[in-house]
C-alpha cells in the first residue's frame, strides 16, 4: 500500500525518483536480544542519530523490503552498502523534517483527501454514493499495523516533506540552445586512429638485479602493507536450523491436514457471463437512469428466456472484451473483479441470473455458468507440504526459546563453540584472512559489520573467547571466535617473494612502453606519413568500438581547433596509447520525436541536478555530519 502512495503522489514521485524519499515511520520493530550501542553515527541540526536509531531503522527497512519481496535473499539486506543506504535515508528524513519545520510547511485537509483518492487500494473502497467504506479502510491500514489516524498523520508528514524539494524540481526547465549544446557534446562523433603500445611487449627486456628490486621495494613499501587479518570460526542459528531439530508426529500431521486441507487445496473459481450497459460515474443522472432502464429491459428479456442470454449479450453488451463470446468471462477467483460484481457472483448458484448490478463501469446482468471447486489432495499427496508448513510454524514459535539458549550457551561456555553446535546440531564454519571491514563479495556473517566488530573486539582478540550472539537479521543469530590473529604489518622482501619481481617488471614495462610511445608520437607529429596507426574508426560516447574507456574519453575531450590533433593516453600497467583525431563527424539529423525525448531527458537531468544541489545546501544549512565512513 505504501508503494502505491509513492507511485501516485505527485510530490512523492519526485523524491522517490531522486532516491531521497525517507521511509515511513517505523512500526513493529522487534526488541533486540542484546543491548544496542548509543554511539552517535550522525548529527542533523544539532540532533544526534545513534547507532540504535540506525539499527532500528535498518531492521524496519529490511522488514519492509522482505514483505514486498518474500523471495529476496536476506543476506543482500545486511551488506555494508545496504546499511549505509539506510543511514543516508535516515539523515535525509531528518534534514527534510528540519527544513519543513523551518519553512512552516503543512498539508491541508484538501490536499490529503486528494492524495488519498489517488491511491488505488483506497479508491476501490468508495461506495456508489462517493463516500468511503470506513470499516474496509480501517482494515486496510490495519494490515500495515497502523490506525487510520496514524496513517493519515504519516501521509501528511510525507506530503509536507515533499514540498521542501518539490519547488526546486517543478521550476526546472531547459532552453533549446542548452539542449542543442548538451546533446551535440554528448552524441558527437570523431574519426580517430589509434596505436597501442602494450607493456607486455616490453616485459622480456626487463631483467632486474637484486639492487634494483631492493630499491623498488624501498620506494614502494605501501604496496607491501599487509592488513590485520584473523582466522575465525563461527556458527549461525536461524529458522532453518531450528526446523531441522523439530520432529513431527503422525497425529500432528493428520490433524493439521484436516484443519487446513481446503485452504491448501486452493481457491474456488467461478465462470460467469455478463451483459454490460456502460455508465461512468461522471455521467449525468438522467443518462445513468436511461442506462439502468435499458439494463432492466434486458434482464426481463433473459429471465423470460434464459437460453437466450448469450445471444442477447452478443447483440447488446457494451463490454468489447466479452460481448463477441456471448458475455463469457471465463473462470476467475476472488479479487479478480470489481467488488459489487464479485459479491454478486459468489452469492449465486450455478444457472442463476442476477438482478441488475451497479459498478464503476455501469450496469451488469450476470449469469453464473459454472463453479469449479478445487480437488482436495490426499494426505499422502500433501505430506511434504504439510511437513514443511508445520515445521516452519513450530520453528517460528520455538525460535525465541532457542535464541535465548544459544545466546546463553556461547557466553557461558566461552572457550569453545562446539557445545552449542552439538546442542543445536549446527555446522561450525571456518574462514581465513578475515579483516575488520567486510571485503568485496563477502556473504553471510562475514558481510556483517556488527559481527566483524564483535570478532575484532579487544576481548575476542586477546582472550580468544566466543563473541556474544549477534543478530544478523530477524530470526538469525551468529556467534564466532578468533583462532589466530595477525596484526597489520609491512611484509619483508622475503615474505613478498615473487610478487616483488612481478610488480617491478610490470612497472618498468609500462614505463618503457610509455617512453617508446612518446618518442613515436613526436616523430609522427613531425612526419605524419611515417605514422603506424590502426585504420580510422568513428567513435562516440554511444559508439565505443571496443576501445578502452581512457582512450575514448581522451579522444572526445581533445581540442579540435587544429586538426589533425594528437593525444597520448597513459593506460597504467597496461601500457600507453597514441591517438590521432582526423575530423569531427557531423551528427546525423534527428527526427522531431527523438528531439522531444532528448529534451524531456535533459530537463529531467537538469531537475535532478537542481534538486540535489538544493539538498546539499540544506545539509550545509542544518550542519549535517555523518560520522560513519562510506563503504
Amino acid at each position: 500500500m505504501f508503494e502505491s502512495i509513492r507511485k501516485h503522489s505527485k510530490f512523492i514521485m519526485i523524491l522517490l525518483f531522486l532516491l531521497i524519499i525517507p521511509s515511513f515511520i517505523f512500526v513493529g520493530v522487534d526488541q533486540s536480544y542484546f543491548t544496542e550501542s548509543s554511539q552517535t553515527v550522525a548529527r542533523v541540526d544539532g540532533h544526534e542519530i545513534s547507532q540504535q536509531d540506525w539499527d532500528n531503522a535498518h531492521r524496519a527497512e529490511s522488514d519492509r523490503l522482505r514483505a514486498q519481496n518474500p523471495t529476496m535473499d536476506a543476506k543482500l539486506l545486511d551488506t555494508p552498502e545496504a546499511r549505509y543506504n539506510t543511514l543516508e535515508k535516515l539523515v535525509r528524513d531528518r534534514v527534510l523534517a528540519a527544513a519543513a519545520n523551518k519553512m512552516h510547511l503543512t498539508t491541508s485537509d484538501a490536499q490529503l483527501v486528494r492524495t488519498l483518492r489517488e491511491i488505488p487500494a483506497i479508491a476501490t473502497l468508495q461506495k456508489p454514493d462517493g463516500s468511503l467504506d470506513a470499516e474496509a479502510y480501517k482494515a486496510l491500514v490495519g494490515s500495515q499495523g497502523m490506525t487510520p489516524e496514524g496513517f493519515e498523520a504519516n501521509l501528511r508528514r510525507e506530503l509536507a516533506l515533499a514540498q521542501v524539494l518539490g519547488t526546486a524540481s517543478s521550476s526546472s526547465f531547459a532552453t533549446g540552445v542548452q539542449l542543442q549544446q548538451a546533446m551535440n557534446a554528448l552524441y558527437q562523433r570523431r574519426e580517430i586512429q589509434v596505436a597501442r603500445f602494450d607493456a607486455a611487449a616490453f616485459a622480456a627486456k626487463v631483467q632486474p638485479t637484486e639492487a634494483e628490486l631492493k630499491a623498488f621495494y624501498e620506494a614502494h613499501t605501501a604496496q607491501f602493507k599487509q592488513a590485520e587479518a584473523a582466522t575465525v570460526e563461527y556458527l549461525q542459528l536461524d529458522l532453518a536450523a531450528v526446523q531441522q531439530s523439530i520432529v513431527l508426529s503422525e497425529d500432528d500431521l493428520r490433524t493439521y491436514y484436516k484443519e487446513n486441507a481446503a485452504r491448501l487445496a486452493g481457491t474456488e473459481e467461478r465462470r460467469a457471463s455478463h451483459i454490460l450497459i456502460n455508465a461512468s460515474k461522471d455521467m449525468p443522472a438522467a443518462e445513468r437512469a436511461k442506462s439502468k432502464a435499458k439494463a432492466e429491459e434486458l434482464l426481463a428479456q433473459v429471465r423470460k428466456d434464459p437460453k437466450s442470454f448469450a445471444q442477447v449479450a452478443k447483440a447488446n453488451s457494451q463490454d468489447p472484451g466479452s460481448a463477441a463470446n456471448g458475455g463469457d468471462l471465463g473462470y476467475f477467483g476472488r479479487d479478480a473483479m470489481v467488488k459489487p460484481f464479485e459479491e454478486a457472483v459468489f452469492k449465486m448458484k450455478e444457472g442463476d441470473i442476477s438482478d441488475v448490478i451497479e459498478s464503476d463501469f455501469g450496469f451488469h446482468i450476470i449469469e453464473l455458468t459454472a463453479v469449479k471447486q478445487p480437488k482436495v489432495p490426499s494426505f499422502e499427496e500433501m505430506r511434504p507440504k504439510l511437513e514443511a508448513d508445520l515445521k516452519q510454524q513450530q520453528a517460528q514459535r520455538k525460535f525465541a526459546e532457542a535464541a535465548e539458549a544459544f545466546t546463553n550457551g556461547v557466553y557461558e561456555q566461552s572457550e569453545s563453540l562446539k557445545p552449542v553446535a552439538e546442542k543445536f546440531k549446527l555446522t561450525i564454519h571456518k574462514a581465513e584472512n578475515v579483516t575488520r571491514e567486510p571485503v568485496q563479495g563477502a556473504q553471510g556473517p562475514l558481510a556483517s559489520k556488527r559481527f566483524l566488530e564483535a570478532l575484532f573486539s579487544a576481548d575476542s582478540l586477546e582472550n580468544k573467547r566466543n563473541t556474544d550472539a549477534v543478530e544478523l537479521a530477524p530470526n538469525t543469530l551468529v556467534a564466532g571466535r578468533v583462532l589466530s590473529y595477525s596484526p597489520a604489518h609491512t611484509q619483508s622482501m622475503e615474505e613478498v617473494g615473487d610478487k616483488l619481481k612481478q610488480l617491478y617488471v610490470a612497472h618498468q614495462s609500462a614505463e618503457m612502453a610509455k617512453q617508446d610511445a612518446k618518442e613515436k608520437m613526436s616523430e609522427w607529429k613531425a612526419k605524419p606519413e611515417t605514422a603506424k596507426l590502426a585504420a580510422p574508426v568513428e567513435v562516440g560516447r554511444d559508439q565505443a568500438m571496443d576501445l578502452p574507456r581512457e582512450v575514448l574519453d581522451a579522444a572526445l575531450r581533445a581540442p579540435t581547433n587544429a586538426l589533425p590533433a594528437w593525444e597520448g593516453v597513459d593506460l597504467g600497467n597496461a601500457g600507453y596509447a597514441v591517438i590521432k583525431i582526423n575530423r569531427v563527424a557531423e551528427r546525423p539529423a534527428q527526427d522531431a520525436q527523438v528531439i522531444e525525448q532528448q529534451k524531456s531527458q535533459f530537463t529531467q537531468w537538469a531537475s535532478m541536478a537542481e534538486v540535489m544541489a538544493y539538498y546539499e545546501q540544506l545539509k550545509k544549512d542544518f550542519k549535517v555530519q555523518i560520522k560513519v565512513p562510506r563503504p
